[in-house]
């Protein structure tokens, strides 16, 4: 079956930077895009950043010019780079990629279960 595995969460302090990673496996035709949501506590999950095609990011405006996603189509696999990191950033992290399964060749979107990033001194 398809998966969207996070890696990368962790503690930072503020001003610091962290990597996460998104590998998409399983059985998968085809990935039209990959990006990243966050949700903090009391609040509704966020567009962080995504990728439509094969380059056209877009961002949430409270990470635009810190943030940077990339991907990598062989790989399967999207990276979120965060830079100058906020304690405001603090939320679980979850990756989402819209794809075309092969167990059923509809076209589905598919979320990783999110990986905790915590910006404290």
């Amino acid at each position: 079956q398809v998966r969207l595995v996070e890696s990368g969460g962790g503690l930072v302090q503020p001003g610091g930077s962290l990597r996460l990673s998104c590998v998409a496996s399983g059985g998968i035709y085809s990935i039209t895009t990959m990006g990243w949501y966050r949700q903090a506590p009391g609040k509704e999950r966020e567009l962080v950043a995504e990728i439509r095609g094969v380059n056209s990011p877009n961002y949430g405006d409270s990470v635009r010019g810190r943030f940077t996603i990339s991907r990598d189509n062989a790989e399967k696999t999207t990276y979120l780079h965060m830079t100058s990191l906020r304690p405001e950033d603090t939320a679980v992290y979850y990756c989402k990629a819209d794809l075309t399964p092969t167990t059923s060749w509809h076209p589905s979107t598919y979320w990783g279960q999110g990986t905790q990033v915590t910006v404290s001194s």
